[in-house]
């Protein structure tokens, strides 16, 4: 009978019916974001215009008007945005914080009446194959929804942040969404969108809830995010160390560097230890490390266990602020022809943003030579050298000028500022 074959219909009828009313729910939520940059003042007055190229969405998250967005999407120095909402007006938002280690930025937007806002549902609990919903705001066009799986989690290695644990989601993800909410069908943000990986089709990016709200909240609150710091440069195990040591594959990463006066070290953990858990979860790869150890504010005790000649041990370590490290690194020059085995260059603002340095005199190591002096001694891409033999050096002419000073067997003393990969 009819009435028989109807029935698949409405039960697909009846989810479409969800989905739309979730849409319409959570559509006030979104806002468009397009950062205001200041042009040079022109006749005695400063004109401020919105820059569309750069715009993308957010997510207005208290009814007083606290937005998060990527912070890519309003861009480097800005302090001012223009925030649409789903009604079309359009406010200026102050920018009240950024995290450039999850691409997150807090906004806030002042009105005379409350605002709707989204909530953070559990991130955790996100299973592959949920439904998601990734809803944009995009410049010039009415909001965009876009209806997907959770394809995978906790993904990282992606290079796109240091922090990385996103969500992978099937929704189409594109620069206009970007910032924006991934919402689970109850209408909870579990995500904020913010990747798309060129030439990926049908692969979005969301960073969870999560890691999300925690930033929100230091920005809030302090302006900034305090992350804890440990004090060592680790590494993954292989399956031939894993097996040295003792330690199923995939379990464990290994200490192989403890930085003198920091937190491990005043805790008694030693080079060559395989470090399990961190307050009780475990740590498999270093990206879980960061995370782990970023969490702990300062001034906190982070509980870490240990594997030490097949001995697990126990430590309290007292958390320092994360900070950045100088290094000095000597070579000694046995040969009478000098070969450091490296390149460096000059220290451009875009290579300072890349490799995350605060610093802007200097040379940067652009390749290390694999075997040569200065892999041996430790010398990464990315370093910045600061000094030579106690010179500042500010170019790369001073710097082989001054290299070139130096007597064959004599040792060279670099100064060197590492953005830590360390934690």
């Amino acid at each position: 009978s009819m009435a028989h074959e109807s029935q698949p219909i409405e039960v697909l009828e009846a989810m479409e019916k969800a989905i739309t009313e979730l849409s319409e729910k959570v559509t006030p939520t979104v806002v468009n974001i397009t950062p205001i940059r200041d042009i040079q003042p022109g006749q005695g007055y400063q004109r401020r215009i919105p820059y569309t190229q750069g715009s993308g969405s957010g997510v207005i998250l208290s009814k007083d008007g606290v937005i998060v967005t990527n912070n890519h999407v309003i861009g480097e120095d800005t302090t001012e945005a223009q925030v649409r909402l789903s009604d079309r007006t359009t406010l200026i938002a102050q920018v009240i914080g950024r995290d450039k280690e999850t691409d997150i930025a807090v906004l806030r937007i002042t009105t005379d009446h409350p605002l709707a806002a989204a909530k953070f549902g559990d991130s955790t609990k996100l299973k592959v194959g949920q439904w998601v919903l990734a809803v944009g705001n995009p410049m010039g066009l009415d909001r965009t929804v876009t209806l997907g799986v959770v394809s995978g989690i906790g993904r990282e290695r992606l290079n796109l942040s240091r922090y990385e644990n996103f969500i992978q989601t099937d929704a189409a993800i594109n620069p206009g969404n970007s910032g924006g909410p991934l919402f689970n069908l109850r209408g909870e943000v579990v995500g904020i969108n913010t990747a798309i990986i060129h030439m990926a089709q049908g692969i979005g990016f969301s960073i969870p809830a999560e890691m999300v709200s925690r930033v929100v909240q230091q920005l809030v609150s302090q302006g900034r995010v305090v992350r804890g710091w440990l004090g060592v440069g680790i590494q993954s195990l292989t399956k031939e160390l894993a097996e040295q040591f003792g330690v199923k594959e995939g379990q464990g990463v290994l200490i192989n560097e403890v930085y003198q006066n920091d937190p491990a070290h005043l805790a008694g953990i030693k080079p060559g230890d395989i470090i399990l858990t961190v307050n009780g979860s475990p740590v498999d790869t270093p990206n879980q490390l960061s995370r782990l150890v970023a969490k702990v504010e300062p001034g906190e005790m982070a509980h870490i266990r240990v594997l030490r000649d097949g001995q697990e041990l126990a430590f309290e370590v007292s958390m320092i602020e994360k900070h950045e490290q100088t290094v000095a690194i000597s070579l000694p020059t046995q040969k009478t022809e000098l070969k450091l085995g490296l390149d460096v260059q000059a220290l451009t603002a875009a290579l300072a943003q890349q490799f995350e340095l605060v610093e802007t005199a200097g040379v940067l190591v652009s390749k290390v030579e694999r075997g040569g002096l200065a892999h041996s001694e430790g010398i990464q891409e990315g370093d910045l050298i600061t000094e030579v033999n106690r010179q500042p050096v500010r170019s790369v002419a001073q710097f082989s000028e001054t290299i070139g000073q130096v007597k064959p067997s004599q040792t060279i003393l670099l100064r060197i500022i590492r953005k830590s990969k360390a934690f």
